[in-house]
């Protein structure tokens, strides 16, 4: 979604599919090392949750749905704790148009993040929105993973979760363990309501097709003999890149430009 033009393209083993820009939005998946952010992005793509710990440094994964005929582009952005750039932090939120925030019910450093990191996109984001003149409305989930864990192991209370949602209704809180699947196809459903998303993006509530329907995947008769109730398709590209810092820095810019105000204006710094 980094330009103007009226359709996205995005390859796919031999075909090309071409996604509306209204239709077309950004994922931040930001917390502390260790929280389990990677685990419930790949909760969201594939279901699977890995025991081994790999640090992310910065993920990016694009997922593709036809609903009900019409395409949708869904790109995932799965940042590192350790935020070791803080110039490219901004410019992810900058760029975000969803956000889930993770932390550890066992460990009250990471809800800290988590509360610093909220702060820090409201004013980021309050920046562009003063010059874009934007819906204020900003949807986002804070999750507190590793609910699996027994109680003696919580350092944060569930009501210290739910305060930090409970003056906007943009914003929701949810206890998650992504190791045993509890509550995170019932998190995304809300995640995606509140962004006037099509429930039908949630995990539990498409179809997952392979990349070899490509071809036909973004044709309004799409359909599988075998799912003839369902109209909800999801596939993941295997071949999405992370758009370029050039590319982002650009959308920015284009989004405060249509505004087609002559004056110069004052910059949202992102660094």
């Amino acid at each position: 979604f980094q330009d103007q033009a009226m359709m996205k393209t995005m390859s796919g083993g031999n075909c090309t599919l071409n996604v509306p820009a209204k239709n077309s939005y950004r994922m931040v998946v930001l917390g502390a090392s260790r929280v389990g952010k990677s685990s419930i992005v790949s909760r969201f793509l594939n279901g699977r949750f890995e025991d081994q710990y790999t640090p992310t440094i910065e993920d990016f994964h694009r997922k593709v749905y036809n609903i009900r005929g019409d395409m949708y582009q869904l790109d995932i952005l799965d940042t590192s704790g350790n935020h070791p750039f803080p110039a490219m932090r901004r410019l992810s939120i900058l760029t975000g148009d969803v956000f889930i925030l993770v932390f550890s019910l066992d460990n009250r450093e990471s809800f800290d993040e988590v509360k610093r990191l909220q702060k820090q996109i409201l004013e980021v984001k309050s920046c562009l929105k003063n010059k874009t003149k934007e819906s204020a409305d900003l949807p986002m989930v804070i999750c507190g993973n590793k609910n699996d864990h027994s109680e003696i192991f919580r350092k944060v209370r569930s009501d210290e979760g739910e305060n930090l949602v409970s003056s906007d209704e943009n914003c929701a809180y949810f206890e998650v363990s992504a190791k045993k699947n509890t509550n995170v196809d019932e998190m995304f459903y809300v995640l995606f309501s509140m962004a006037k998303l099509p429930h039908e993006m949630s995990p539990a509530l498409h179809r997952k097709i392979s990349i070899q329907y490509s071809d036909t995947f973004q044709q309004k008769s799409f359909r599988m003999r075998r799912v003839k109730d369902m109209d909800a398709y999801g596939m993941i590209s295997p071949f999405a890149r992370r758009p370029s810092v050039n590319s982002d820095l650009k959308y920015i810019k284009s989004k405060v430009l249509r505004e087609g105000q002559s004056r110069e204006r004052e910059k949202c710094t992102i660094q």
